[in-house]
């Protein structure tokens, strides 16, 4: 059976009301004579909106994007949705090109239109904008994802079990391709989705608000698929008040920093480690590069549903407790003394 968490409300976040001030316009000077202006003596103007900032990655992706950005002589208009459509539609700002964490995939192919009916470029992060044909999309193997999240499910229940899936919302483009690695790496190991519920907005209190509203549910599961980090603290806290955390493995996603403590802890079994600073450090090259009319180089294709554009593809990389410190530890994302706070502290 499946249950959703209700409709989210979802923003337009294209920062639309640029529109006729596009950095892209001619000027014009005395006489016939109309020259381009020369985008190699300014600096590149670059617009970034996302959803929101609830989730501790998010934080991180703008500002890695913003420094990378700064050192190649950009700068950077960041916006946040909030869940407010009107006061989105009322920023203005003069951008060469559009970066967008879409809050829905699938509600923004008009505003993109818009965008490059004035020459503004337009760059999916993360997550996919569909039919929509972006000029880019950029982010890490999200089936492969799910994939890690199944075979740290697999690992743990060799003989199968009974499961929960705790997911995001399902207009979020990225949550259907996790789920398709999932299901496809789960199927033929005897493993039972009890039920699968889709959080609307990513919130930790959603996947324990679930978890106690639907008991009976969890009468023999022996894990709980959660679709990132936010959730999974949600759910092991419910696990805890009944006194199963540790007892029933959870998966995340993102390696936020609670995420790696319970990891640490031994409450969470699992996270997908994606190294935001490749992300978001590529995606500002790419953009400035896009806003100078640079090619960008190496890159894959993927359909959109209509359309084929362009594709950044990384590698996301599951961690456990037997490899939280060389993944995590030694690559810098965080710091020791945090991610063992609370077991050094015992």
């Amino acid at each position: 059976m499946k249950r959703t968490g209700g409709t989210a409300f979802f923003c337009i976040v294209l920062l639309v009301s640029i529109l006729g001030l596009s950095g892209c316009a001619k000027t014009q000077v005395s006489g016939n004579d109309q020259t381009e202006q020369s985008k190699s003596t300014e600096r590149v103007q670059i617009g970034v909106t996302f959803d929101s900032f609830i989730n501790e990655r998010w934080l991180r992706d703008r500002d890695v994007f913003v420094s990378r950005a700064r050192e190649l002589g950009a700068d950077v208009n960041v916006q946040s949705a909030n869940g407010d459509v009107e006061e989105q539609k009322e920023q203005k700002k003069k951008v060469d090109v559009i970066m967008i964490v879409a809050v829905d995939s699938a509600a923004l192919s008009d505003e993109v239109k818009k965008a490059h009916d004035h020459n503004i470029p337009v760059i999916s992060y993360d997550r996919l904008v569909t039919d929509s044909n972006t000029d880019l999309y950029i982010s890490f193997d999200n089936v492969t994802v799910g994939k890690l999240m199944a075979d740290a499910i697999i690992g743990n229940l060799p003989l199968g079990g009974r499961i929960l899936k705790i997911t995001g919302p399902e207009k979020d483009h990225n949550v259907s391709l996790v789920n398709e690695g999932f299901d496809e790496e789960i199927r033929g190991h005897q493993i039972s989705v009890v039920d699968d519920f889709s959080a609307p907005f990513w919130k930790s209190e959603e996947a324990y608000d679930y978890l106690n509203a639907h008991e009976e549910d969890m009468r023999g599961v022996q894990a709980i698929m959660c679709g990132n980090d936010a959730l999974a603290g949600g759910a092991i806290q419910y696990l805890a008040e009944k006194r199963l955390a540790g007892k029933v493995i959870v998966t995340g996603q993102d390696a936020d920093l609670d995420g790696c403590q319970r990891i640490a802890e031994g409450t969470q079994a699992m996270t997908v480690y994606k190294p935001i600073e490749e992300l978001a450090g590529r995606a500002a090259e790419c953009a400035v590069k896009m806003a100078k009319g640079e090619k960008i180089e190496n890159v894959l294709s993927v359909n959109d549903g209509t359309f084929d554009i362009p594709y950044v593809r990384l590698e996301p990389y599951s961690v456990n407790m037997h490899n939280l410190d060389s993944i995590i530890i030694d690559s810098g994302f965080h710091m020791r003394e945090d991610v063992y706070f609370h077991v050094d502290s015992k």
